[in-house]
């Protein structure tokens, strides 16, 4: 077993785009469990947009991850030494143990060992697939016909939202970045159409795709694209926030939606959500989601980045468009 710890340290607060030296890459010495306690090795770290909220110091849903602290992250970690009845040598144990390769935890949730991999827990049957799923049906609220537009279609959530409303009955519109993104979600995921954001005036192409106008928003991007999108709205349109990443590496405030009155014209309904706020729930979503991924009605994206000296560089993937479906980090290889 190693003798040292590798960690991903936040040294100061980004302004504007990560850059490095914002965090440091150290090696501390390794941590050994004491009563009740058991070490975890990381098998995979998960990267997501809030990591960037975390760095930040502004009004958020958890308190910012303090200077000198290791990043905060979710992972799946396997269980190296035990002085923990309930956990043993072998287990595989989902928690937030943040980016490091090695960690001291006294609880967790358990894996199952056996059928999907630990990637899907990271994915579709974690937070991620949660996401998506209360985001969707609680929020949006879709129903059989309805036009539903997924922005950042080809992420993580928005390739698994697009699903969702497809068993829903759905005509399903994604926002991506690249015509091979837009390809692979219409192909493979099975949405009606979807726009490249990047080549189209998003306004005009929405227009072309949403005839009938826009019923349901699954928002994952925010500025321009949002304002687009409430151009096409109808009445009594649902609008689930989810993210705002167009925004977050932006050193100052931007401007507002121009088209912003037109949710009270049409009496639409946005509704900002975070996933703690339905854990208590997950009993649900596990059940159901892991019925549609069983019987192969909801696919999943894993991109992997190997290392988790390559943490920083991969997050940026993130806000480059560098990645389809859920990215995340192997810290070391599975037992």
């Amino acid at each position: 077993m190693a003798k040292t710890n590798r960690q991903w340290i936040l040294k100061k607060r980004p302004v504007g785009d990560i850059r490095p030296g914002d965090l440091e890459f150290a090696e501390t010495p390794m941590p050994a469990p004491g009563p009740g306690e058991f070490l975890a090795r990381t098998l995979y770290l998960s990267l997501d947009p809030t990591n960037r909220i975390w760095m930040s110091d502004m009004d958020q849903y958890m308190p910012p991850v303090q200077i000198g602290d290791v990043m905060r992250g979710g992972t799946v970690s396997v269980v190296e030494q035990s002085n923990n009845p309930d956990f043993k040598p072998g287990d595989i144990v989902s928690d937030f143990i943040g980016w490091q390769e090695y960690a001291v935890m006294s609880g967790g949730q358990k894996l199952p060992k056996g059928g999907l991999p630990p990637t899907a827990f990271m994915s579709v049957m974690g937070a991620t697939g949660a996401t998506a799923y209360f985001g969707l049906l609680d929020i949006g609220q879709p129903k059989e016909g309805e036009t539903v537009v997924v922005s950042a279609a080809a992420g993580a959530v928005g390739s698994i939202v697009g699903q969702i409303a497809k068993l829903k009955g759905c005509r399903v519109v994604g926002i991506a970045g690249s015509d091979e993104k837009c390809r692979h979600v219409v192909k493979d995921f099975g949405f009606d159409a979807c726009i490249n954001y990047k080549k189209e005036n998003v306004l005009e192409a929405l227009g072309r795709e949403c005839p009938n106008g826009i019923d349901v928003d699954f928002e994952n991007a925010g500025g321009e694209i949002l304002d687009a999108v409430l151009a096409h709205i109808n009445l009594k349109a649902r609008i689930s926030l989810c993210g705002l990443i167009a925004t977050y590496n932006h050193a100052e405030p931007q401007p507002g939606l121009t088209r912003f009155a037109n949710v009270l014209m049409k009496r639409a309904r946005i509704e900002g959500f975070i996933i703690i706020d339905y854990i208590p729930r997950f009993g649900e979503f596990f059940a159901e989601m892991g019925k549609w991924v069983g019987e192969g009605k909801i696919k999943y994206d894993v991109h992997v980045v190997k290392g988790m000296e390559n943490a920083l560089s991969a997050l940026n993937l993130l806000f480059t468009g560098g990645n389809t479906g859920k990215l995340l980090v192997q810290a070391s290889e599975e037992p």
